[in-house]
């Protein structure tokens, strides 16, 4: 399923994770970022997997309705 949009809540802890997992989409800093300017769909299965992997839970992916 085609993701519509991928955000941070609060409760970021900062450990990379999902840099370490897909670099092009999210960038921590003091906490993580998600890069708006790139399609998340192009590294769809990354993006979730670094929502999956991170500790917090804080990664939210919002998919497309069929």
């Amino acid at each position: 399923m085609k993701i519509k949009k991928v955000s941070m809540i609060p409760g970021c802890i900062s450990c990379g994770t999902c840099e370490v997992i897909c670099s092009k989409v999210f960038t921590v800093k003091d906490i993580a970022y998600v890069d708006d300017t790139v399609d998340p769909n192009e590294h769809k299965d990354d993006v979730e997997e670094a929502a999956d992997m991170c500790p917090v839970s804080v990664i939210k992916v919002e998919h497309e309705k069929k």
